[in-house]
């Protein structure tokens, strides 16, 4: 239905220090054709564009829904030319990882 639905994060570095509680579980409904995507925070704070300001989540979500319906490749190749346009001649700083799983 062309909406994404933001899951409440755990607030927890993954692979570094002493994990002090679980991760939280949960079941996900789907149906063929929908996305999951799982991403760091690394994209949207990547420093760039016209004022050198954070990429910011607001816009990597309306990206990835702007990006939903095309293949997983197209996506992924949309989503590099999106972050070095931005990033311009700007030093990454932070991992870059999304995850996209279609159903």
């Amino acid at each position: 239905n062309h909406t994404i639905k933001e899951l409440e994060k755990d607030k927890m570095p993954v692979g570094k220090g002493i994990l002090e509680k679980s991760f939280s579980s949960f079941h996900l409904n789907y149906k063929e054709g929908d996305m999951l995507y799982i991403y760091t925070d690394g994209y949207a704070d990547q420093f760039g564009g016209p004022k050198g300001k954070k990429f910011k989540y607001r816009q990597l979500n309306d990206l990835l829904l702007s990006l939903h319906t095309q293949t997983v490749s197209q996506q992924k190749d949309e989503l590099e030319k999106t972050i070095a346009q931005w990033k311009g001649e700007l030093e990454q700083v932070d991992d870059l990882c999304i995850v996209g799983i279609k159903f």
